[in-house]
C-alpha cells in the first residue's frame, strides 16, 4: 500500500509526514514525529492518555487515523508549554502533586486545557465531567480537580 502525504499543523508548526492509510495519529506522533508525550494506555479510546485537540476539539489520537489530520490543526501535550516555560496547569499539577505515575497526565492536561479554553470558570462538577474520559489509577482525581480549579482562578485573576 502506498503511503499517504499529510500536511497539517501540529502545536502551531506547519508539519508534513508520510503515513500508512491505517496508521493512527498516536502512532505517527510517537513513532514518526518523536512526540512521545501522548501515551497509549488502552488503544481503544477508553482511557484518554492519548488525548490531543483537533481544531480545538478533544479527541483520542489512538482512534484517529493520521490521514484525518490533513488540513487540520493538532495540539499535543508538547504544545502546552512555551519552550521551557510551563503552562499554568503544568505548574499547578507539579505544585499540588496532582500526578503520580504520569501515564494519564498528558491526556488530563490536554483535556483540562481544552476545558479552560471553553469555560474559564468551571465548577467542580464540570471539571469532573470533562475528565470523565481520562482514567487515572493512581491519584483518585481530587488533587487533579483542585489543581484545575486553582489554575482557572489564577488564570482569571491574571486576565483581569
Amino acid at each position: 500500500m502506498a503511503k499517504m502525504h499529510v500536511t497539517t499543523t501540529i502545536n502551531g508548526e506547519p508539519t508534513e509526514f508520510l503515513c500508512e492509510p491505517n496508521e493512527t495519529m498516536l502512532d505517527v506522533l510517537r513513532d514518526n514525529l518523536g512526540m512521545t508525550g501522548s501515551k497509549e494506555g488502552c488503544g481503544s479510546g477508553d482511557c484518554g492518555a492519548c488525548s490531543v485537540t483537533l481544531d480545538d476539539r478533544l479527541v483520542c489520537s489512538c482512534l484517529m487515523l493520521a490521514a484525518e489530520a490533513e488540513g487540520h490543526e493538532i495540539r499535543t501535550i508538547e504544545g502546552l508549554s512555551q519552550g521551557e516555560k510551563l503552562h499554568p496547569l503544568q505548574e499547578k499539577f507539579l505544585e499540588m502533586a496532582a500526578l503520580q505515575c504520569g501515564i494519564c497526565t498528558p491526556g488530563v492536561l490536554v483535556a483540562t486545557d481544552a476545558l479552560l479554553k471553553k469555560n474559564p470558570n468551571p465548577s467542580e462538577t464540570e471539571v469532573r465531567y470533562w475528565l470523565a474520559g481520562n482514567l487515572c489509577r493512581c491519584t483518585g482525581y481530587d488533587k487533579i480537580v483542585r489543581a484545575v480549579l486553582e489554575t482557572a482562578a489564577e488564570m482569571r485573576g491574571a486576565a483581569e
